[in-house]
């Protein structure tokens, strides 16, 4: 199936595909560096300017023309014309906000806990109930010895991209407490920058295992079976806060509060039920900086901290 055209000018795309980074050190150092070095000097939107939200690949390919139902949907709520800003990476999208190049964004847990002192929470999706979701470690079908992280020493493995919690960080930190270094337990690894082709490269063996987003394999496995039928689930980490939606602390505070409130009432109208049912959630819900706490415990054994007492 192929995404239906959005109108022109509403809707743009990454500007440019790039091959995936080799597992080598020096590739792996610099793909996560160049992901988190951000820029100040935020401009602030003026209200004749478009709302512009960045995404990344949480979007598949056949679900693109939902941002165009969702634009329409946003606009109409918020009398104020709605542009979605998507790149491939969320390094990318996170330097666009906090430039001030874009108002809001859908992004991990991991980059707004890195970013908390310039980013404010305006919602979170929910899930099955809850605004939480899981890391898989997923390997392929014909393996069926493999229960974590540890069995694939030596083996090749694709994570998603370097800010992602689920894709990166958890692995990271799950090799990191049983003092391996990741930068050398795999024969290779690399980014895919989604999750979806963490799946594909897994199904068809091109590696040995990868971290995915649980919602997002869930939503494959469901809706596009056959993309995810030569892999499988091995192992099902603890839960973190769903990838939230934030805004800049330049964005004005009626704009926020504007599109908040969109968000939060989504599931109440029509089209916004529509959008809501084909990503596979429930509603927007109101969340809290907290509930990202346990991403923040991630982020200190990644750097080092609470290690050497684990070891005495």
């Amino acid at each position: 199936m192929h995404p239906l055209p959005c109108r022109n000018g509403n809707y743009e795309r990454p500007s440019a595909s790039s091959t995936l980074p080799s597992g080598n050190r020096r590739r792996f150092l610099a793909a996560g560096a160049a992901s988190i070095a951000m820029c100040a000097m935020p401009q602030r939107a003026t209200a004749a300017e478009p709302l512009k939200l960045g995404t990344t690949a949480v979007f598949l390919d056949d679900q693109l023309q939902l941002l165009d139902i969702w634009r329409s949907d946003l606009q109409t709520v918020l009398k104020q014309e709605v542009r979605f800003v998507q790149r491939r990476s969320y390094g990318e999208i996170v330097d666009l906000l906090l430039r001030g190049q874009i108002d809001a964004a859908w992004i991990c847990g991991y980059p707004y806990v890195l970013n908390a002192d310039r980013l404010r929470l305006l919602a979170v999706p929910q899930y099955r109930g809850r605004p939480l979701y899981q890391s898989y470690l997923i390997v392929p079908q014909k393996d069926r010895e493999t229960s974590e992280i540890g069995d694939l020493h030596g083996r090749v493995f694709a994570y998603s991209d370097p800010l992602s919690n689920s894709g990166f960080l958890v692995p990271r930190t799950e090799l990191l407490t049983e003092h391996q270094d990741p930068l050398t337990f795999f024969r290779k690894a690399f980014f895919t920058f989604a999750h979806s082709k963490v799946v594909e490269a897994v199904a068809a063996g091109l590696a040995n295992g990868g971290a995915v987003d649980g919602y997002i394999w869930d939503s494959l496995a469901s809706q596009y079976p056959a993309r995810s039928a030569g892999a499988r689930v091995a192992w099902k980490s603890p839960e973190y806060g769903f990838p939230p939606i934030v805004v800049s602390d330049q964005i004005a505070p009626t704009t926020a509060t504007a599109l908040r409130d969109a968000l939060l009432h989504m599931h109440e109208r029509p089209g916004g039920r529509l959008i809501l049912q084909r990503l596979c959630l429930d509603r927007f819900v109101g969340g809290t900086d907290d509930m990202y706490d346990d991403i923040r415990s991630l982020v200190r054994i990644s750097a080092g901290e609470n290690l050497a007492q684990d070891s005495t």
